[in-house]
């Protein structure tokens, strides 16, 4: 399972004011816990207005990179942005996102094809996001067969079917598996990844619904998740859910991840 760490984002409340205050040693310290708890990918995400974006996220990938060595997935809607914060990561990571809207594809899959760079891409266009599996199939198709054209392997490509909540849409999970289980059968070695605690907006509890979206659609075959690596539950999830699955031979990684302290008690 790929975690991509979900907790550098200025839709937080409480980074939204770290962010807004400059305060480094919040920041820093997010990005060490989501590393120290599993995230092979640190998001980050400004949240801010336009004109501030960039300068936002430069001051963020700065700050992470000092702190660890976690590969970046640089988070922006505008993938002109994403293009000019490349230049100032260490390492290629991942590129969140690009759809089928205002010629996103266009912009940023060229500039990198020749590179190292994951690329996560939203099943959603100048429509909109569709609850429907079958719409939101068709554009992941049009994504991936213009990422080939470009000579980017499907392996390098992170489908996001975007679940939607499930407080207004009850079919959400189901449409999300149905989406995710046609294009894997496409292309077989592609990822899928989701940005998990969009299922439960508006609820209350919302880590019960978060927790059983992590097992079914891994059960379903998500391999990749935007998540919080530092919630215990989240955490103990995965690591079961992979064990049930016959994904841990002889359960080593839930053994070890128990023994660390990594699930069943707080890390040190």
């Amino acid at each position: 399972m790929i975690i991509i760490g979900e907790k550098i984002n200025g839709s937080i409340p409480a980074t939204a004011k770290a962010i807004a205050e400059r305060d480094e040693a919040f920041i820093r310290n997010l990005a060490v816990r989501q590393t120290e708890t599993g995230a092979d990918y640190i998001d980050v995400a400004a949240g801010t207005s336009p004109e501030l974006e960039r300068e936002t996220l430069a001051w963020l990938i700065g700050v992470v990179q000092d702190a660890v060595d976690t590969p970046l997935c640089i988070d922006s809607s505008d993938c002109n942005v994403i293009l000019d914060m490349i230049p100032l990561a260490k390492r290629p990571g991942m590129l969140n996102s690009v759809s089928e809207e205002h010629g996103k594809c266009e912009i940023l899959l060229p500039k990198v094809a020749d590179s190292e760079w994951k690329i996560v891409a939203l099943t959603c266009d100048n429509n909109g996001i569709s609850s429907d599996a079958k719409v939101k199939f068709d554009i992941a198709v049009t994504i991936v067969e213009k990422a080939k054209s470009y000579g980017i392997a499907v392996d390098r490509l992170f489908i996001d079917p975007l679940v939607t909540t499930i407080s207004t849409n009850s079919a959400s999970l189901l449409s999300f598996n149905e989406t995710l289980a046609s294009i894997k059968n496409k292309y077989p070695g592609i990822h899928i990844t989701s940005g998990l605690s969009n299922i439960s907006f508006g609820m209350p509890y919302r880590k019960a619904i978060n927790q059983q979206f992590l097992t079914l659609a891994m059960s379903a075959g998500m391999d990749s998740a935007i998540m919080d690596p530092t919630s215990d539950d989240m955490r103990s999830t995965l690591y079961a859910v992979e064990a049930l699955l016959g994904r841990d031979r002889n359960c080593r990684k839930y053994l070890t991840a128990f023994r660390k302290g990594l699930i069943g008690r707080k890390p040190r």
